[in-house]
């Protein structure tokens, strides 16, 4: 007895279907799932045909589409009505282009990527572009989630800056945001007589369609694109950093008045020697230390700038800070959370001045573990303004004329040094992390890049971080055990499949890895395998990408990276706003001991009022914070990459050092080893042989000549072309006889 046929089933003739036919149903399967999302309930075949009357589909075609559809599970039918399967509610996302046309819908809130990001196809973006808030409607597994955006709900560019392309009639502005893969159409009466290849702000007055450009018209003629202030000043404009405070910020920071005798509740420890150790360069100085011996260890003074006397919650000058969540650090340039009058004056811990601060007093014994830790709020001097150089000089290096020029204050300089010492042996044994990897300096003369290399770390700079890691890990313990409410920085343990592939790749490149793990100790022992070995520096980046963001959050999840279990941003007021925050809980847990309130802990409302803006959930300010610090480390990552074309576009046939970064089968990412900039060469540039991708070795190996190029190694590369629009930077290989 024949089988009866499944009702959702299609006929089949025995032939196979031609390429035109395959062709011909895919489209109209794109067609129809676009259609269905855009439904509120099942629809009959003759609404269907009805609807899609402009492509006029076979009846056939359409019934086969429609039962293949129903066969993969995409759609579903209900009395001879489809509806589209798993039909999920909209949501509010964040849309990320990607230089080819397509994007990801970034749903709110997920800032620790506990959600995949929705993919939308270019023909399902509906005129949205690069960081507008739309609605989508997703669809598809939650494995591979996609979806079409429904509507725009807010814009994220009204201006864009750009390089201005003259025509006869009308002009064109190409972004120069390659996230915005579009032209912007200029009428001649709206260009403002700009020159052909000058860069340009402009205001978009229509986002245009599917077949119509958008239009714009120029407000802002920047100057020529080769200019370094030009460059910054579009990368600052494509990030919307705010580059002045508002009349009414910049009023109440000036009047402002400064705290010169401790009040009431403030300890005056003005007698200790605190000094600061920073930059050569640093205006803003948030941290002074000071070190004593004591007859069971060390008791050390970190003593941070009191932001929370003068930046109370809800004021003017709070809400624009938490706004701008971070001061934005790039080259001959400091875009600050605060107003001068505060980073650079009121708050700034400058030497010989009485200042006002946030100090953590803690006991070490002479193993280096913490026995002790107090905090208060007090009035400190700072006696020296000491730069990394200096201290490392006088202290590591032991200058005679360092030592003598700095001879009072050498004493406490070695308690410094050993205790730091004892510090960083105790983070190491635990299993904390110890990445080295490299960061540029760029140097400007004037208007041009002078120089980019390698930065300058030295031993003066770790004995500062090792006593900010030890105040910050106290006070998060200290706030976590009173069960404050405050923004933990948390750092989770990595994605177990993202290790896994790291520990074959290690493998690869010959490590001998101890067992894999997912603990901090693990970790610190690949890098301290890899140390020293000519696979170090790629060991140490591949070994970072595996990690997840740090980022804030009202709950203790401890940090991975510095194997702690308690974490906060504690020591860094002026260009931190959550480390503000962690001030204002830390003198309402202080309040509470005192006896004067008895409310702990609630970021909401406590002694001094609420510790964040009105209507600002500890949730939400978390999620706002961390994004706030990622567009800034983008930001500075832009500019970056622009000055790094600006200084290699005169450079072009030159050759340089460079290592293997990434392997792929188009080709090969290097990174000069002098100055750090990353360029790539691809493959079909490499005529000297044929190669083929070793997926596994993650290597390119040539055919006839049985060359191998892997990851890490050491090659010899010539600059053939710059791409200042896209910051694309190109080289080849240098011929065997030039190397």
């Amino acid at each position: 007895m024949a089988k009866k046929r499944n009702r959702g089933s299609r006929k089949t003739t025995g032939f196979p279907k031609t390429r035109q036919q395959n062709d011909e149903e895919h489209s109209l399967s794109k067609t129809l799932l676009s259609f269905f999302r855009k439904q509120t309930g099942p629809v009959s075949l003759d609404t269907i045909i009805n609807e899609l009357a402009p492509t006029r589909p076979s009846r056939k075609l359409l019934k086969e589409t429609l039962a293949s559809l129903e066969k993969d599970g995409k759609l579903h039918r209900r009395r001879q009505r489809w509806v589209i399967a798993d039909r999920k509610e909209p949501v509010r996302a964040t849309l990320s282009l990607t230089a080819k046309g397509f994007g990801f819908a970034v749903l709110e809130g997920n800032v620790a990527r506990q959600q995949k990001d929705i993919f939308i196809p270019a023909a399902a973006l509906n005129g949205a572009t690069h960081g507008d808030t739309v609605m989508v409607r997703p669809a598809g597994s939650p494995n591979r989630p996609e979806g079409e955006v429904l509507e725009v709900e807010k814009r994220a560019f009204t201006h864009v800056c750009g390089i201005y392309m003259s025509g006869k009639n009308t002009g064109y502005v190409a972004p120069d945001n390659d996230k915005l893969p579009i032209s912007i159409q200029v009428r001649r009466n709206d260009a403002m007589d700009a020159d052909d290849g000058m860069a340009v702000r402009v205001e978009i007055l229509d986002y245009g369609a599917k077949q119509r450009m958008p239009v714009g018209r120029v407000v802002e003629i920047l100057g020529s694109a080769e200019s370094v202030q030009v460059q910054i000043r579009m990368a600052v404009e494509q990030f919307q950093l705010p580059r002045s405070f508002p009349e009414k910020v910049e009023r109440a920071a000036a009047e402002l008045v400064p705290l010169t005798e401790p009040e009431p509740g403030r300890k005056d420890l003005r007698y200790l020697r605190h000094v600061t150790i920073d930059g050569a360069t640093a205006k803003d100085f948030d941290d002074a230390i000071a070190v004593q011996k004591t007859k069971k260890g060390f008791r050390l003074f970190v003593s941070i700038a009191d932001v929370s006397h003068y930046v109370r919650p809800g004021s003017a000058i709070d809400q624009e800070a938490y706004q701008r969540g971070t001061s934005v650090y790039l080259p001959d340039l400091v875009l600050p959370m605060l107003p001068e009058r505060l980073s650079n004056d009121l708050c700034s811990l400058v030497p010989d001045q009485d200042r006002p601060a946030f100090t953590a007093i803690l006991d070490f014994d002479q193993q280096g573990s913490r026995t002790g830790a107090k905090f208060t709020r007090s009035m400190i001097r700072s006696h020296q303004r000491f730069t990394y150089d200096a201290v490392h000089q006088a202290i590591y290096l032991r200058d005679k004329e360092t030592r003598r020029e700095h001879k009072s204050l050498l004493p406490m300089l070695e308690k410094a040094k050993e205790l730091s010492d004892l510090l960083n042996r105790q983070r190491m044994q635990r299993g904390a992390l110890g990445f080295t990897v490299p960061e540029s300096n760029i140097e400007l003369e004037g208007d041009r890049v002078g120089a980019i290399t390698r930065l300058k770390r030295n031993q003066a700079h770790l004995l500062i971080e090792e006593f900010m890691l030890a105040a910050n890990e106290a006070v998060g313990e200290t706030l976590d055990r009173a069960g404050a409410s405050v923004l933990f920085r948390v750092h989770e343990e990595p994605d177990g499949d993202k290790v896994k592939d790291f520990a074959e790749l290690a493998w690869s490149l010959g490590l001998k890895l101890p067992k894999t793990e997912l603990t901090p100790s693990w970790f610190a022992g690949v890098l301290d395998v890899a140390k020293d070995s000519s696979t170090e520096y790629v060991v140490n980046n591949l070994l970072l990408r595996t990690m997840q963001r740090a980022r804030y959050t009202p709950t203790n999840y401890g940090h991975f990276g510095l194997a702690a279990e308690y974490y906060i941003h504690f020591t860094s007021p002026i260009r931190r706003y959550p480390d503000l925050v962690a001030h204002r809980v830390m003198q309402n847990l202080l309040l509470r001991k005192a006896g004067k309130t008895g409310k702990v802990g609630k970021i909401g409302k406590g002694a001094g009022g609420k510790m964040l803006p009105a209507g600002v959930s500890a949730e939400a300010a978390g999620t706002f914070l961390s994004a706030r610090e990622r567009v800034a480390v983008e930001a500075e990552r832009d500019v970056q990459a622009r000055l790094a074309a600006l200084y290699l576009r005169d450079k072009v046939t030159e050759q340089f050092e460079a290592i293997i970064s990434g392997v792929t089968s188009f080709g090969l990412f290097v990174e000069l080893v002098d100055c750090l900039i990353s360029g790539a060469i691809p493959v079909s540039e490499m005529k000297d042989d044929y190669y083929r991708y070793d997926n596994k070795g993650h290597k390119l190996v040539g055919e006839r000549t049985g060359k191998s190029l892997r990851l890490g190694d050491l090659v010899r590369v010539r600059l053939d072309q710059v791409d200042m629009l896209s910051r694309k930077i190109t080289f080849s290989l240098a011929e065997k006889e030039e190397e």
